[in-house]
């Protein structure tokens, strides 16, 4: 029988949510879950980078605990075409703290007369196997940048973000319609195609 436990590199709690809806017949547990509380210091230069160190570092961590588990790690961010592809790796300290309105306020600022208003949501997920094998996963949204909030669901940037798929902002979006679209929820389909072949 395999092993049906995933650890996600993370504490957020949409994160781990938003996981635990997609994976059900999978136990999912979070840093805090395996009792590891140090800091993780993301300096990558890519999404990528990012999400492989959190994978790494937690893979050390249980192999050096001896708990064979799957390691997910994902980094995700927000990409203004306008801004060059800011906020990108930086999107969650964006305003210099991990504040998400003060992000989404420097972000309207940024862009205000600003006509071109295009942009994605990129997430990378990297999966590390119990025996050290890794693999990426990357899923994107297309859509825009509104000029004020519209919506209260969702975090992050999702109030000020419409979705090209969905005709509407992330923040009107229910969990379900936003799973089926989002960025997240389509690296996390590649993972589940993957996963359902082992």
């Amino acid at each position: 029988m395999k092993n049906k436990t995933i650890v996600l590199a993370s504490n957020s709690e949409h994160k781990i949510k938003e996981f635990k809806m997609m994976f059900g017949d999978y136990q999912i547990l979070s840093l805090k879950d395996i009792n590891f509380f140090d800091d993780i210091i993301e300096d990558g230069e890519t999404f990528y980078d990012n999400a492989l160190i959190k994978a790494e570092t937690i893979h050390k961590f249980l192999k050096e605990k001896n708990m064979p588990a799957m390691v997910i790690a994902d980094d995700t961010g927000l990409c203004v075409d306008a801004l060059g592809g800011m906020p990108g790796v930086y999107s969650a300290r964006y305003a210099g703290n991990h504040d998400n309105a003060s992000n989404r306020k420097k972000l309207l600022h940024e862009l205000e007369n600003v006509k071109n208003r295009s942009a994605h949501f990129t997430t990378m997920i990297v999966r590390i196997d119990p025996g050290g094998k890794v693999t990426a996963y990357e899923g994107r949204a297309e859509g825009k940048i509104l000029t004020e909030e519209d919506g209260s669901n969702g975090f992050g940037y999702d109030s000020i973000f419409f979705s090209d798929e969905l005709g509407k902002s992330f923040g009107t979006a229910s969990s379900e319609e936003k799973n089926l679209v989002s960025h997240r929820g389509k690296a996390i389909a590649k993972l589940k195609t993957d996963l359902e072949k082992i």
